[in-house]
C-alpha cells in the first residue's frame, strides 16, 4: 500500500489538493448530489425520518440544490481534478439519478474526452417507483470513464461478485458436457481456438444490475445502517472496487458521506482517499471506520 489512509474535512477539489505531489488515483466513486432541490437530512434516533428533511427529520446532513447548472459548475472542474490524478489504468465511476444524469454526461465527456467514456451501468436498488408521470423511474446510472482512453482501463472478471449465473434454459441446452471432476462446461471454437465455459463459474457480469438492494429495501441491511440520507449498500462499492483495482491500490470518493467507499476500500486491501464538505458526514464515516478499527490520517 502506497501510504496511511486519508480522510479530509473539505470539498472534493480541497481533498484532491491536499495529495501529495505524485499520488496516482487508481479508481475514483463519484456520489454527488443530485438535484433534488432538498435539505438532505440525517435519521439519528427512532422515530427520525432519514432522506429529504421534514418535521420529524433528523440532522441535516447536506444541501442539494434544484439548480442543475450550478451542479455541473461544481461537478467539472472536480472530475477534471480527478482526471489529473488518475493513473493509466484507473477507471471514474459518477453515480447519478434521471434528474441531470445526461447533462453529467455531456461535462464528463469534455472533461475526458468520447474516447474515454467506457459504458454506463444501470443500477435498480429496488427501493419503489419515483415519479408521478410516465413509467417510474426505479433504476440510478453509473457513467464509467478511463483516463483518456477506454482500452486501458483496468477491468477484473475473477470473483463471484463480478459474475452472474447462466440463465437455466442456456445451462440445459449449451452446457452438455462433464469434465473428469463432474463439472459441466461447454466449449466454443473461435478463429481456431477452442474456449471452455464452466456452468458453475456464471457469465461475466452486464451492465444492469439488480442484485443488490438499496439501504432501505432490505431488512438484513440495517446492520450496515447509519441514518445518513444517501448511504450506498457496501456490496454496490465492494463490486466497483474488485472489477477495478488491486490489493494496494489507493481508491478515491472525495465526496464519501457516509464512508462506505472508504470501508471497504480498507477491507479489500487498498488504500482511501475521501472527503467531504459536511461536517455530518465527516463525523459519519469517522464513527464507521474506528468502529471497524481502520486506521488513517484525518485533517
Amino acid at each position: 500500500m502506497r501510504g496511511p489512509h486519508l480522510l479530509v474535512h473539505g470539498d472534493a477539489l480541497a481533498t484532491l489538493a491536499d495529495l501529495p505531489a505524485g499520488e496516482a488515483l487508481d479508481l475514483v466513486y463519484l456520489d454527488p448530489p443530485y438535484g433534488v432541490g432538498a435539505v438532505m437530512a440525517m435519521r439519528e434516533r427512532p422515530g427520525e425520518a432519514r432522506g429529504r428533511r421534514h418535521r420529524t427529520s433528523g440532522r441535516a446532513a447536506y444541501v442539494d440544490g434544484r439548480d442543475v447548472d450550478a451542479l455541473l459548475a461544481m461537478l467539472e472542474p472536480v472530475l477534471a481534478g480527478c482526471r489529473d490524478r488518475m493513473s493509466e489504468t484507473a477507471s471514474l465511476y459518477l453515480h447519478m439519478d434521471w434528474r441531470a444524469v445526461h447533462e453529467a454526461k455531456v461535462t464528463a465527456d469534455r472533461v475526458f474526452g468520447r474516447r474515454a467514456f467506457v459504458g454506463e451501468v444501470i443500477w435498480t436498488p429496488g427501493n419503489g417507483s419515483r415519479g408521478a408521470r410516465g413509467f417510474a423511474v426505479t433504476h440510478q446510472t453509473l457513467l464509467v470513464y478511463a483516463r483518456d482512453d477506454r482500452k486501458r482501463a483496468r477491468h477484473r472478471v475473477d470473483h463471484p461478485l463480478l459474475r452472474e449465473p447462466y440463465a437455466p434454459t442456456s445451462r440445459e441446452m449449451h452446457f452438455t458436457k462433464v469434465d473428469a471432476d463432474g463439472r459441466t462446461f461447454r466449449e466454443r471454437v473461435v478463429a481456431g481456438k477452442t474456449y471452455r465455459y464452466y456452468a458453475d463459474e456464471g457469465r461475466r457480469l452486464g451492465s444492469v444490475w439488480t442484485d443488490i438492494p438499496a439501504m432501505t429495501a432490505n431488512t438484513p441491511l440495517r446492520r450496515e445502517a447509519t441514518g445518513y440520507p444517501t448511504q450506498k449498500p457496501e456490496r454496490l462499492l465492494e463490486r466497483i472496487v474488485r472489477a477495478t483495482t488491486l490489493e494496494g491500490d489507493t481508491v478515491a470518493d472525495p465526496m464519501c458521506g457516509s464512508g462506505t467507499t472508504l470501508l471497504v476500500a480498507a477491507r479489500l486491501g487498498r488504500r482511501f482517499i475521501g472527503g467531504d464538505a459536511s461536517a455530518v458526514a465527516i463525523e459519519t464515516a469517522r464513527r464507521r471506520l474506528d468502529a471497524a478499527g481502520v486506521a488513517y490520517q484525518a485533517r
